[in-house]
């Protein structure tokens, strides 16, 4: 797969996606990161470490947050997509479920579309991406966990947005699929996607894992948000066992650590 100038083997490797939140609220690291000289330091922190995509989002998506306006994201997002372009030689994705907020995204020089509603909340992403021929990352997502059989239900959401991909005319070698870990599902549910994350992979897609300092990581060690870093590693570690070929991370450098020792095992 091709994500801006570069070439990631999504076969053989687990790339890290390094989390740069420009908002005040985010669940862990909000506000830290919300002038343009901040990001620029941590995202030159993070591609040190090992980041191979800096993913840029403007508004919170924790659970029981406030929407803001897409103007508003606009002005948070477009002036860091750019910075990061003329600073850095990495790819940059956009978090953004908006239309409007993705094609700012895109021409100010996004690589990537993260759409955390997998194409279903805006239908006009899709047109963009296709338009802008850019790779997206397709993350589950529902108002509700009221799941039948909850695999089964999950991979047929999926395919929803695989299928609003197709009509849009995003090529299949485009697309990333993410379980969304964290959203639409309960505690029990988050766990039993990470375990069985080859479900993910059994539908030809490269999988991105993120869940990173999340709730269901909280709740299992009873820690705060800024604790979770081991219980991040362990999903990390399972998901490259599983196949997973991005990891969405707040942590770079000590995922990075796990990866590599994860993968030095599995390759004996």
């Amino acid at each position: 797969m091709n994500i801006g100038n570069h070439s990631f083997d999504t076969e053989k490797n687990c790339y890290i996606m390094g989390i740069l939140n420009v908002t005040p609220d985010s669940f862990s690291d909000g506000g830290q990161w919300d002038s343009l000289d901040k990001a620029k330091a941590h995202a030159a922190d993070m591609i040190r470490e090992g980041a191979a995509i800096i993913d840029v989002g403007g508004e919170s998506t924790r659970p029981g947050h406030t929407q803001i306006t897409t103007e508003e994201e606009i002005g948070r997002v477009v002036p860091v997509v750019r910075m990061l372009k003329e600073s850095f030689d990495v790819p940059v994705s956009i978090d953004s479920y908006k239309g409007d907020v993705v094609e700012a995204a895109l021409q100010a020089g996004a690589d990537m579309v993260n759409d955390i509603w997998g194409l279903k909340y805006d239908r006009r992403v899709a047109q963009l991406i296709a338009s802008y021929q850019v790779p997206c990352c397709l993350m589950h997502n529902r108002d509700n966990t009221d799941y039948e059989n909850f695999l089964e239900d999950m991979c047929r959401d999926l395919e929803e947005s695989l299928e609003i991909a197709r009509a849009a005319g995003i090529p299949r070698e485009k697309i990333i699929l993410d379980p969304g870990v964290g959203f639409g599902k309960t505690y029990e549910q988050n766990l039993e996607v990470i375990h069985h994350l080859e479900r993910l992979k059994d539908m030809g897609y490269p999988v991105l894992l993120a869940t990173s300092r999340k709730s269901v990581i909280g709740l299992t060690l009873d820690l705060p948000a800024d604790q979770r870093v081991e219980g991040t590693l362990a999903t990390t570690v399972m998901g490259v066992e599983r196949g997973a070929a991005f990891v969405r991370v707040h942590d770079v450098k000590e995922n990075m650590r796990a990866i590599r020792m994860t993968q030095a095992i599995l390759r004996g």
